[in-house]
């Protein structure tokens, strides 16, 4: 006999399945299999076709093709035979689902298996019918269905209101034709027809609001009595569970009682008495009684309000926290979470043991403890459990640090009482963790010490103690090296005391240790040692008697391969050597830091871009403006993006200086976004505030209303271009210091023309108005632009864009997006509608602002997309606009 003809049985098809030892052997097993099995097919062999296709559904399991096998199931379903039918209709759940066209084929041969006279074949099609019904076949088959919930044999009840869950999900329309037939079943005395009746009615509540106020009206009580009566009978081994008896129809009926209690106070009233009485009564030792207990304390939280009762509901929780089974422990955290937002001081009871789940072992019940005792402080206890946090936070395990500090982190910033304690906590923080703190919270606690000027010497000199002894946490570095720069009088005096502190004696020599340290250790990154050339910079002007030591250090990095330091190395050694004069002026303290205005921005609530108010003082010694809320980042993050964009003038003040090309990055939104940190990463080297701004003038946003603003910090491989000394038309503001040379040099005797001045000046008067032009014009929508310039800015254009539809479709979702070169920068205001009428019937506009960086050396282009919808169908029209006005 041929091993692999129609013969062959399935358990010989397994075992030479199973005998081959490579995955080759396996697939030439299987492709002979389904070429017999193919030729079967083609032969219409009735004998076999059932054994084929209990072959076919096996390799189905391993993985392989068997579409070809798919009219093999329905030939089977219309066999008279049980077994052919058995078959047939297991083929038809493994092989196909409900997404299959075939299946219309089928529904007629259900219909007539629900119909037939032996109840094994019922059961068959309520089965197939329960996996794979379609909305259409459930629309078809319902009223068989239904008649099937009252007929006499309970396994096809049971297997009928299976399949009626499975047509009221889809189709809820039904759901009234089953909301009679289920409350009936709620009174059977079979526990498995009675649990599916009981799932029945849950699944119809949730699809209809009439089948949920017929069961609150007629079916609470009933349900209340059964549920009593199930929690007080006898234990029987049929249904029972480790001597629970029947658990899961306990938790099916409190199921039931939790969807009709909610929203509810009548129904809750009714289940009250019954909801106590099982939290109490039911075994707590037993895992199918921890699974009652779970459901019935669900049910409690979501019913109307009963103080009582949810007291002892979360007394339940607590009682699972010190349970052994790491399951339980972490569903009663989960619990306990929600509980919170109903009954906070109940769930503060448990504080101490929730505590203790933060050291559990398993990480996951560690991070859950962790996120339920975040939300657990308030003001009354935020100091005693931080401080049960930060004690935990010395043996806590090197992966779980991370979100450890980060949850103390921002329980101190919310909740902290005083400005003291808050440094206090930061800096046990920061010595135990400080590698595993993120960036935005050393600079929180930077904004922070500015703004206590009374701790500023209590600050630097615990700090310095600190980083003797923690001097490997990164950010511990970068906040102590900060403050040693900006408050080292009060270091080596001991000045602003307190009386919590003892006094530390501090030489000049022991300061530039400090930062000669963290300058040199492996593990320190371009940012901490980028902070330090900075800090020593200004030791230099603060203890002259190591100016030359300083030197020294900051003159080992003018090699190195890192550019940002390398440039700042060579920099701060010139104005060490030639600039002595103006040192003093540059290295000057950092104003307080706007501590609500950063607390805003990290919170979202401000753009990326700053508008500077007018008359903004010029009193640099390099002209640069600093307002009384300088952004900081100068002296923290190279790259923050934490930190304010410059004004749009900072540009043309960068380019005009060192001729370097600021370009923007284009974006297919409509937005082109200059990097606004490239002015900032070059006066970050000097250690000074924002770029200049001249009066009149604020920083247009630069966004679009599709796309996020947020712009990007310019590359620091473009500071390499650096190549002119200063051009001769550029000069301080009145009255300021002369001008530091970036390359090396000085210059004191340059000028600001009064027409450069008048250039920059951006007034909204307008300049000169060029033709309208259509600008893109398809069979069903035109495009007009109309252009104007303001005065005195040739770079600048507005663009006013007007959309005609001339369709006889009303076009809805209408957006517009547009993008140009990266020398362009481009600002799209919002539609004045998304709708667009039919025939030209009032056409909608948009304005658009368009900066041309390269004006009279190249001209503006653009590419345009529009989409929209019509008759609820997503429409896409795109070109390139070529017809621009020459001078753009």
């Amino acid at each position: 006999m041929n091993p692999f003809s129609s013969e062959t049985r399935l358990r010989d098809m397994i075992r030479a399945i199973r005998a081959c030892k490579t995955a080759a052997e396996e697939r030439a097993v299987i492709r002979k299999e389904c070429a017999t099995i193919r030729a079967a097919v083609t032969a219409n062999d009735q004998d076999y076709r059932h054994r084929n296709l209990a072959k076919l559904m096996f390799i189905h399991m391993l993985g392989y093709p068997t579409h070809f096998g798919q009219m093999e199931c329905l030939k089977l379903i219309a066999s008279a035979g049980f077994p052919e039918k058995r078959i047939g209709y297991l083929g038809l759940m493994l092989l196909l689902d409900e997404r299959q066209e075939v299946l219309m084929l089928v529904t007629n041969s259900l219909k007539q298996d629900l119909n037939h006279t032996n109840q094994y074949i019922v059961g068959l099609a309520l089965c197939a019918l329960g996996n794979i019904c379609s909305a259409e076949m459930a629309r078809d088959l319902a009223p068989e269905v239904e008649r099937l919930l009252q007929f006499r044999d309970p396994n096809i009840r049971k297997k009928a209101a299976l399949c009626s869950i499975r047509i009221i999900k889809k189709v809820p329309d039904l759901a009234e034709n089953f909301v009679s037939p289920a409350a009936s079943l709620l009174k059977e005395k079979h526990h498995g027809v009675l649990i599916t009746g009981v799932q029945l009615c849950t699944d119809l509540c949730k699809v209809s609001a009439e089948a949920l106020d017929y069961f609150r009206k007629r079916c609470t009580d009933g349900l209340v009595k059964l549920l009593k009566d199930v929690a007080n009978s006898s234990y029987s081994p049929e249904y029972g569970v480790s001597g629970i008896a029947d658990p899961f129809l306990h938790i099916r009926l409190l199921r039931l009682l939790r969807v009709l209690g909610q929203g509810d106070a009548d129904a809750s009233d009714c289940m009250n008495d019954i909801l106590a009485q099982v939290a109490t009564k039911t075994e707590s030792n037993k895992n199918a009684g921890n699974a009652i207990l779970y459901e019935c304390v669900e049910t409690i939280m979501s019913i109307e309000d009963n103080s009582g009762l949810r007291v002892l509901a979360i007394n339940i929780l607590g009682k699972f926290l010190s349970n052994r089974d790491n399951n339980i422990r972490y569903v009663a955290l989960n619990m306990l979470m929600k509980a919170i937002a109903v009954d906070a001081q109940a769930v503060q009871r448990h504080r101490a043991t929730i505590l203790e789940c933060v050291k559990d072992s398993d990480a996951s019940i560690r991070k859950r403890a962790l996120e339920l005792i975040f939300l657990l402080v308030n003001e009354s206890n935020v100091k005693a459990l931080t401080k049960e946090l930060v004690d935990y936070l010395e043996v806590s395990d090197e992966e779980f640090k991370g979100d450890l500090t980060a949850k103390i982190c921002s329980i101190v910033e919310k909740f902290s009482p005083e400005k003291l304690w808050y440094i206090d906590q930061m800096l046990k923080v920061l010595s135990e963790a400080g590698n595993s703190v993120k960036d935005e919270v050393w600079h929180a606690l930077i904004v922070v010490i500015s703004n206590a000027p009374d701790l500023h010497g209590y600050t630097v000199r615990a700090l310095y103690r600190a980083v003797l002894t923690s001097g490997e946490q990164e950010s511990l570095a970068r906040v102590a090296v900060w403050c040693i720069g900006e408050y080292s009088e009060m270091l080596l005096n001991n000045v602003g005391m307190l009386d919590i502190e003892q006094p530390v004696t501090v030489t000049e020599s022991d300061a530039v240790d400090v930062l000669e340290i963290a300058m040199k250790r492996d593990t320190s990154d371009i940012t901490t040692r980028a902070m330090s050339l900075i800090a020593l910079l200004k030791l230099s002007s603060h203890f002259p008697s190591c100016s030359q030591r300083i030197r020294d250090i900051i003159v080992q990095h003018q090699g190195s391969l890192v550019l940002e330091l390398q440039q700042r190395s060579i920099e701060f050694n010139s104005i060490i050597e030639k600039h002595q004069n103006i040192r003093p002026a540059l290295v000057e303290g950092m104003p307080v830091l706007d501590e609500a205005t950063y607390r805003e921005k990290r919170a979202g609530s401000l753009l990326p871009t700053v508008s500077i108010p007018k008359g903004a003082s010029l009193n640099l010694p390099n002209g640069v403006a600093k307002t009384t809320a300088a952004p900081f980042v100068d002296l923290l993050d190279l790259t923050s993006d934490d930190a304010p964009a410059p004004s749009s003038s900072g540009g043309d003040f960068l380019q005009d200086l060192l001729g370097v090309d600021l370009v923007p990055i284009p974006s297919l939104s409509g937005t082109s976004q200059p990097p606004p940190n490239g002015a900032d990463v070059l006066l970050d080297l000097l250690s000074i505030g924002t770029p200049p701004v001249q009066n009149n003038q604020s920083t247009p946003s630069i966004s679009s209303p599709s796309q996020d603003s947020r712009t990007s910090v310019a590359s620091l491989e473009r500071l390499s271009s650096l190549s002119s000394p200063l051009s001769p038309q550029i000069s301080s503001s009145a009255g300021a210091a002369p001008v530091v040379d970036l390359l090396d040099g000085l210059s004191s005797s340059l000028s600001l023309p009064h027409n450069r001045a008048q250039d920059l000046n951006l007034s909204g008067d307008n300049g000169p108005v060029y033709p309208s032009i259509v600008a893109f014009q398809s069979s069903s929508l035109k495009i007009m632009f109309s252009f104007s310039k303001p005065t005195g800015n040739p770079q600048t254009t507005s663009i006013q864009a007007t959309f005609t539809n001339m369709s006889s479709n009303v076009y809805t979702d209408f957006i517009f997006q547009a993008a140009v070169p990266k020398f362009v920068q481009l600002q799209l205001d919002p539609a004045s509608s998304n709708t667009l009428p039919e025939s030209g019937n009032g056409p909608i506009t948009q304005n658009l602002h368009v900066t041309n960086n390269q004006h009279g050396q190249k001209p503006l282009a653009m590419r345009i997309r529009v989409s929209y919808k019509v008759k609820g169908q997503d429409a896409l029209e795109q070109g390139q606009i070529n017809n621009l006005p020459v001078g753009l």
